[in-house]
């Protein structure tokens, strides 16, 4: 096949492009520039995409003796995922911007451009496993727990998979270094990033208050109704956050508090104890299936965010939304966040369908 390999400069795609090539493809390897002024350097494993980002994939691709592009969807990327990502904190959501990046970047403008210059396919460097079952692709979580990313790319529609190539998902993260340094590759040793690409500090709070503002509100007892303090914005909170909510300590009765709703029309944000955090039900918006569609009431084990947040469920389609009945409550479910199913047999790791979390009850 003719495979476009997406080098995002790390050892995960490099070696993902080197398996490619290894099992036979024509591989062109394209590094995409997300950033409109990257920086020089990253620090340590502080975001990505940068100018150091682009110079380590091109390398990688004159090991492998590939063509090496860099495509600029910057101006996409900022459109997509940057702004989406500070709309949803604006409302009051939580979003997770991989996500975003997955399913409006990597694998629907760069797999159009792929297929428009006559790619077969485009391979990642994705801890996650994808095979075809009767002609209905069934994407699967990693070999490696800790490194799977079937939850980022749960939103990818089968017309998508049948198009994509995830060559690592096999192989546990250290023997992938370990062939990377094997292969010659320089960033075998290179670390993770593991911020998100466009906050490099880390710094979430700071980044959106640079472009929302402040928008003063109260802090609420969702129980009593008291003010408990001020705050500057709604988009400096999520959904079961405990530290750093700014209360007033002479008003607390020594009991802890969590963030329990974000209003932001009015600017309040409710806090309680931790056992009001808990949730029975979610009503899910905007289901993709990967494979094929539920059929009724069916039983999985859905996850509620990016690492952790796992429990047995009972899910249904309801109209435009999936509303799934959990047999055990779960806390810290936020709104914005993408739920996906997973079917609940012994392995548990293959992917049912996502949607994204509209509401929850207690």
């Amino acid at each position: 096949m003719r495979v476009l390999a997406a080098m995002s400069g790390g050892v995960d795609s490099a070696v993902a492009a080197a398996r490619a090539v290894e099992a036979g493809h024509d591989v062109v390897g394209v590094h995409l520039a997300l950033s409109a002024k990257p920086g020089t350097l990253r620090t340590g494993s502080r975001g990505c995409c940068t100018i150091e980002d682009s110079h380590d994939a091109r390398r990688a691709a004159d090991i492998l003796g590939i063509p090496f592009y860099v495509w600029d969807f910057a101006e996409r990327f900022t459109e997509e995922v940057i702004e989406t990502f500070v709309g949803e904190y604006a409302a009051g959501r939580t979003p997770n911007p991989c996500v975003t990046c997955n399913e409006k970047i990597k694998f629907e403008a760069l797999l159009e451009k792929a297929i428009a210059l006559g790619f077969d396919a485009v391979a990642t460097g994705h801890y996650a496993r994808l095979s075809v079952v009767d002609g209905v692709p069934e994407l699967r979580r990693a070999v490696d727990p800790d490194k799977d990313q079937s939850y980022v790319l749960a939103s990818l529609t089968p017309e998508q998979l049948r198009h994509s190539m995830f060559p690592v998902g096999d192989t546990r993260k250290p023997d992938i270094r370990a062939e990377a340094e094997r292969r010659g590759l320089a960033v075998a040793r290179k670390p993770d990033s593991h911020d998100i690409c466009f906050i490099p500090d880390g710094d979430t709070k700071k980044f959106l208050e640079k472009r929302l503002g402040q928008r003063p509100g109260d802090l609420v007892d969702a129980e009593t109704g008291a003010v408990l303090g001020r705050h500057t914005g709604v988009h400096g909170f999520t959904i079961g956050q405990r530290k750093g909510l700014g209360i007033d300590r002479s008003v607390l009765d020594g009991k802890p508090r969590y963030v329990l709703a974000l209003e932001p029309v009015s600017g309040t944000v409710k806090v309680g104890s931790a056992d009001a955090l808990t949730v029975r039900e979610i009503r899910a918006d905007r289901p993709v299936w990967p494979g094929r569609p539920l059929d009724g009431p069916t039983e999985c084990v859905v996850q509620v965010r990016a690492h952790g947040g796992l429990g047995e469920a009972v899910a249904e389609v309801d109209g435009d939304q999936v509303r799934i009945q959990l047999r055990e409550p779960l806390t810290g479910v936020a709104p914005g966040q993408v739920v996906v199913l997973y079917r609940p047999d012994a392995a548990g790791d293959v992917v049912l369908g996502s949607a994204k979390i509209a509401a929850t009850d207690g």
